[in-house]
């Protein structure tokens, strides 16, 4: 299939042009267009957008579908990279690293809310309004801490003991900024998701965000299991 390439600044100088085309497999994403182009980048921060949306990595890619590649702005910082997602399986710290390397980063911070003490812990969330909660709070942090890059990831589902139900990374220049972000995202996390948890059959009551203490329902707002 056929996308679009656009550049600017700095990558349209390099490549002498300020539009390419790609020719790509069906259902590649903006990694594999990305990995065509790495003479181009040459291993230097951008942020991509598809059809004027701001994109990361997996963001499956369409037969005529325009691809940006945005170097820093004048007088800014590159846009930090951003992740946030409601998983039904297995999490994994490692892929979230990954997710927050960035050339500018001196530092990884990570995080992981495990079940202990039980067999096993059962999570339900209002997944649409919890991935975009996790946005804005991962969004806030980066902004807050001056982070290269955060991602968040909470379980949904039965998570068995010792497994993780919450799983965050930080990316900085320097470690108290990554420690002071991963810490943010994980508070805000578990006091704003819409993310309920039942141990041994009862839900763990919580707070309503922004309440004094826990609510009637027993509907819990503890979006870890780190009890």
């Amino acid at each position: 299939m056929h996308v679009r390439l656009r550049l600017f600044a700095g990558l349209r100088q390099r490549a002498g042009t300020d539009e390419l085309a790609l020719e790509l497999p069906d259902g590649a994403c903006v990694a594999d267009a990305l990995a065509q182009v790495g003479w181009l980048t040459g291993g230097a921060p951008v942020v991509m957008a598809v059809n004027r949306d701001y994109a990361d990595e997996t963001v499956v890619l369409r037969a005529d579908d325009e691809l940006a590649l945005i170097p820093p702005v004048s007088g800014g910082a590159v846009a930090p990279q951003v992740h946030a997602r409601v998983v039904d399986g297995e999490l994994s710290v490692d892929v979230l690293v990954e997710r927050v390397r960035d050339p500018r980063a001196g530092a990884i911070v990570t995080f992981s809310g495990v079940t202990r003490e039980v067999p096993a812990l059962e999570y339900e969330a209002y997944v649409e309004m919890a991935e975009a909660k996790l946005e804005s709070i991962v969004s806030a942090a980066c902004a807050r801490h001056g982070l290269c890059a955060a991602a968040a990831e909470h379980r949904i589902g039965t998570v068995p003991l010792s497994e993780a139900s919450v799983v965050v990374a930080a990316s900085a220049p320097h470690r108290a900024e990554a420690f002071a972000g991963a810490r943010e995202i994980i508070d805000e996390l578990k006091a704003q998701a819409p993310i309920w948890k039942r141990e041994e059959g009862e839900w763990v009551a919580g707070r309503l965000p922004g309440g004094p203490g826990p609510d009637a329902t027993s509907a819990s707002r503890d979006s870890s299991s780190d009890r």
